[in-house]
């Protein structure tokens, strides 16, 4: 009773109410949630700070941000608070503006998928070429909607398609269900530290998944961990490149990196038979690829 009581006392306030009420529809992070109530980002770490320690609302790291959501379920006491929340005189505006950030998340999302993706043709020539490998156990790191997860598992034995996004995740979930697909697992998981037991798998893929994460070398530790011996790790990332838009809009936390650099990093973690190839910027884009492999040795 309360805890009923301090919750209702909280949200006395009209921006807390409103702030319980976006998250109540999907989980947001806090410079989403300064578009949509238009107060000082300090303030609103206040609020959400306050709701949190209510029990109110959870937080969760997804792609380098924290996402606040609803804690509740419907069985809980304090759940009528939801529908006052959703049904005061200001909802109808919030819940608009709510639907337009969450339409300019996903163009957001295609626009990262589509920034380097290949064309029809090489994915063709790539499923020709796997269909000659024998059966491998697959991780792929940083997964996103999984275009590739999905081709994996055209050739794999088994496919762990991995990210930390839970929505790109379901993404590639349903994108795997619609190919029919049984032998690709998901995992919503932090890639610095996963799950998978150690020497488990044959291939480990990471496609222009190291920009979004804070250490690249803990990522390539845990694909080395997860490796058997004479494993194979792949990278596929950007050149060093000056686009800094893609900090904000597409949440990179790196501007690319020096083939060199990862090179080192993959010595370091006991990788040998390193290649590299490198590709020509495309046309009028200003980034480029390079592709990293290596082995773990016996």
């Amino acid at each position: 009773m309360e805890a009923l009581s301090q919750s209702f006392r909280a949200l006395g306030d009209p921006t807390r109410l409103r702030i319980l009420r976006l998250v109540s529809e999907a989980p947001l992070n806090v410079t989403e949630l300064v578009s949509l109530v238009g107060v000082a980002q300090s303030s609103v770490s206040h609020h959400l700070g306050k709701l949190k320690g209510l029990g109110l609302i959870r937080e969760e790291r997804q792609a380098g941000f924290s996402y606040y959501s609803l804690a509740l379920g419907g069985e809980d006491s304090r759940w009528p608070l939801i529908r006052l929340a959703r049904e005061a005189e200001d909802a109808a505006g919030d819940s608009a503006r709510l639907k337009d950030l969450l339409r300019a998340r996903a163009d957001r999302q295609a626009l990262n998928e589509r920034l380097l993706e290949p064309g029809q043709s090489w994915f063709l020539w790539a499923g020709a070429l796997a269909s000659l490998l024998p059966p491998l156990d697959v991780a792929d790191f940083g997964c996103g909607t999984g275009v590739l997860s999905v081709a994996l598992g055209r050739w794999a034995r088994h496919v762990w398609a991995i990210d930390q996004n839970a929505v790109a995740l379901e993404q590639a979930r349903e994108r795997a269900a619609g190919e029919g697909l049984t032998n690709v697992s998901f995992l919503c998981e932090d890639l610095h530290r996963l799950s998978l037991n150690s020497g488990q798998l044959d291939l480990v893929v990471i496609s222009q998944s190291l920009h979004h994460v804070e250490e690249p070398a803990a990522v390539l530790a845990e694909a080395a961990r997860l490796l058997k011996p004479g494993g194979r790790l792949v990278v596929l990332e950007l050149m060093p490149h000056d686009e800094r838009w893609v900090v904000d809009r597409l949440g990179h936390r790196h501007l690319g990196f020096e083939p060199s650099q990862l090179e080192a990093s993959l010595r370091e973690q006991g990788f040998a038979q390193l290649t590299r190839e490198s590709h020509a910027r495309d046309g009028a884009s200003p980034f480029r690829v390079f592709l990293l492999t290596g082995v773990k040795p016996s």
